[in-house]
């Protein structure tokens, strides 16, 4: 690193008066940024230190590399006299500069990215648990502890660590969430773990019980309120959340301090608990189904046409950071059908841009993108696309519409086949682990074309554009 790299990077980015706020992470130096679209991203990606940029939720992110970026970040404070900023001071001031919709989608990501990691890891261990109990992995017509019956309750075992975050999911989102919109994380906590509280009938039950017609209610005066739980639910503990954060605002403001310990929490989560239950759940899992059946209806009666597209719109909905919107709804679908058809498709995705930056890889005559395109292409095969996406795809665009391509094909193809996922895992080559191992043949086919098609369509239009020029 020298200091001419450093003022090159400031240079390109609109110069040290374009720069509102500075921080870095491990790999990326970040910035919040009057005008971005004072940005040279073509003088940025030929500074030698520089691996990649891309903007994403009102930040525009360099990536550096790991260790090196902690010394060019300083040697940029030290240049421009800029204030050193935390990630939060980056986050507001980013924030500051979106409109509604995307204030709504960087709410969602905020919320589900903090327990992204318990939701994964529960995906890997179901995945462990399906090879153990899926019929016809090992022996035909039977599954691996049907034979060997030692390890029944191993299984049985994995099965319960794996569910727990599923059917606890309430209790992190309410964390998570609670904490999001200002209020305190471990009545974040209690709310969602009352609302999966076991007095109450088990979510996964409301369908036979409302059939029996024997669903438990409370009642409460002169109107019954239905006793049911919301295990898996997303929608009623996020509005609950919102609530309850917002009324602990408010009675910490008109509330003296000699009371709040006594009155604030109390009541902030008696009256959120009571809305809860009588207002909040019975709606919001009527619209959470509502939202289910939409989604189902259109796979079941198009799949060729749902598969398709949402194949084809996944990566330009990760641009846009659209997709975290999609979280609720495959965590909604696992809990109202027994599975997600959507999450399969976005592995094809990751795939598939990965595919694509491995042609570029062969294409490429510079060697630091060659390095890029290998190390990002790794990194998508492994669900991670930013690198491959922003670094290479996107920036030469015809390896990024080919990606669309094949994820489309291969998104086609396992929708039509019925692939579905119980559990969320690692959105890449691991991926065939949360998916039921009755749909693996199929889903390696998916594999396949994620993999070839990208590779054959970037590297064929490389070297036709390499000799038309």
């Amino acid at each position: 690193m020298n200091k001419r790299s450093v003022e090159q990077i400031v240079q390109a980015v609109g110069g040290k008066e374009n720069i509102i706020a500075a921080t870095h992470c491990v790999t990326r130096l970040r910035f919040a940024l009057k005008d971005e679209g004072k940005v040279n991203k073509e003088a940025l990606e030929q500074i030698d230190i520089v691996k990649g940029s891309f903007s994403v939720n009102g930040q525009f992110q360099v990536v550096i590399g790991q260790g090196l970026v902690d010394k060019v970040y300083n040697e940029m404070i030290e240049m421009t006299g800029l204030a050193k900023a935390t990630k939060q001071d980056i986050k507001d001031a980013a924030e500051a500069k979106l409109n509604p919709l995307q204030r709504a989608i960087k709410t969602l990501a905020d919320i589900f990215i903090p327990i992204l990691p318990a939701i994964v890891t529960a995906g890997l261990l179901m995945g462990m648990n399906n090879v153990l109990t899926g019929q016809g992995i090992f022996y035909e017509g039977k599954s691996f502890v049907d034979v060997h019956k030692e390890w029944a309750d191993v299984a049985s075992m994995i099965n319960l660590i794996a569910n727990t975050a599923f059917v606890f999911l309430p209790g992190l989102i309410g964390w998570s969430a609670v904490t999001k919109f200002g209020g305190s994380p471990l009545l974040g906590i209690v709310l969602g773990l009352m609302l999966v509280h076991p007095d109450l009938l088990n979510a996964w039950g409301w369908g036979a019980a409302k059939e029996k017609g024997d669903i438990p209610v409370w009642h409460l005066f002169w109107f019954d309120v239905q006793k049911v739980g919301y295990q898996g639910q997303v929608l009623p503990v996020l509005v609950a959340s919102y609530v309850l954060a917002k009324l602990e605002q408010y009675l910490r403001k008109r509330i003296p301090d000699a009371f709040q310990l006594l009155l604030v929490a109390p009541l902030s989560l008696l009256i959120t608990g009571f809305l809860a239950f009588i207002a909040i759940g019975p709606i919001t899992f009527a619209i959470g189904n509502a939202i289910t059946s939409v989604f189902v209806a259109i796979f079941h009666n198009v799949p060729a046409i749902g598969g398709f597209l949402y194949g084809a719109l996944y990566a330009p909905l990760v641009v846009t950071g659209m997709h975290h919107t999609f979280l609720p709804v495959d965590l909604q679908l696992i809990s109202s059908t027994g599975g997600t058809f959507l999450w399969p498709i976005l592995v094809m995705s990751n795939i598939a841009q990965g595919s694509a930056a491995l042609a570029m890889m062969f294409l490429a005559k510079d060697e630091k993108l060659k390095g890029l395109a290998f190390t990002s292409s790794v990194s998508a095969y492994l669900g991670i696309t930013e690198p491959a996406m922003f670094g290479v795809n996107l920036r030469f665009r015809y390896p990024f519409i080919s990606a669309m391509t094949g994820a489309a094909i291969a998104g086609m193809f396992i929708t039509i086949n019925n692939v579905l996922a119980p559990s969320i895992g690692v959105g890449g080559l691991p991926g065939f682990l949360s998916i039921v191992p009755q749909k693996w043949t199929p889903f390696f086919i998916g594999m396949a074309i994620a993999i070839i098609v990208p590779f054959a369509l970037t590297y064929a239009f490389g070297r036709w554009k390499r000799a038309t020029n």
